[in-house]
């Protein structure tokens, strides 16, 4: 960690587990473009249907420790990371992407730096040795093989920071609308979603038996659902869930609804 700090301070795997407190937190991670496969007019890009979010156990230290540790100063506005990702050029001068988050995001308590996914190291292709994970927030923020953090007096400006890029409108705009540049913002807290997770897609209801329980996850950026509703008539009527509160902040919440079908007539 370098830059708006009183001391740059480097650290190992084991400094990180052995110096700050250790913590586990269940904490849900979305792709900025999840659900995008869904577009009319399609958008570039993964075409991410609905499964790009996940909510593990995370267990790591908490960025705020370290950044204390490091003396954070008054003047630090932003943080850019640097991990290990190698460009398609496969030119290791060249870096592929390097996000940033405001700094009172990076002191949340739930933001860590995490070396645990589920109990078990961090898997290759989730980061490991050392990953953020700044919940609620686009996953691109959560960067993953982590060897670097920079900690600015100004908004990062790291490739993928300027432009449009991990930018979205600040207001509501029709398909094919052009806005101009100084009208976009980085994008923070994701929105409100929920998906079902039982029954499985294409599932059958027994004749004898037009009843059956739905159920799935729901989740809110840096928010809390505070009600879910379910309709199978395309959102003419609303039949209002079950709905768990989270286990801890900025986990998906659990919801379940008993569904009676209509029979033929």
């Amino acid at each position: 960690i370098d830059g708006e700090v009183h001391n740059p301070l480097s650290l190992t795997l084991a400094d990180l587990k052995s110096k700050f407190p250790v913590v586990t937190r269940q904490l849900q991670l979305e792709c900025g473009g999840n659900g995008r496969a869904g577009f009319n007019p399609p958008a570039s890009g993964n075409q991410w249907s609905l499964g790009a979010v996940g909510c593990a156990n995370w267990t790591g230290v908490r960025m705020r420790d370290v950044f204390k540790a490091a003396g954070l100063k008054d003047s630090a506005v932003y943080t850019g990371y640097y991990g290990s990702d190698v460009h398609l050029s496969g030119d290791a001068t060249k870096v592929v992407i390097s996000r940033g988050a405001p700094i009172w995001k990076m002191m949340d308590p739930d933001t860590l730096l995490a070396f645990e996914m589920n109990g078990q190291p961090l898997p290759k292709w989730h980061g490991f040795p050392v990953r953020i994970v700044a919940p609620g927030w686009p996953g691109s923020v959560s960067g993953k093989w982590v060897q670097r953090i920079w900690v600015r007096d100004q908004v990062h400006d790291g490739p993928k920071m300027t432009g449009q890029g991990y930018r979205v409108p600040r207001y509501g705009v029709r398909p094919g609308d052009e806005v101009p540049l100084e009208d976009w913002r980085i994008i923070q807290s994701m929105p409100v979603k929920s998906i079902i997770t039982y029954p499985i897609n294409d599932a059958t209801v027994p004749v004898d038996n037009r009843s059956m329980e739905v159920r799935g996850h729901a989740w809110a950026g840096d928010n809390t659902v505070k009600e879910m509703h379910v309709s199978i008539d395309f959102g003419s009527t609303w039949i209002k869930a079950e709905l768990d509160a989270p286990v801890n902040k900025y986990a998906w919440q659990q919801w379940r609804s008993r569904i009676n079908f209509p029979t033929k007539g």
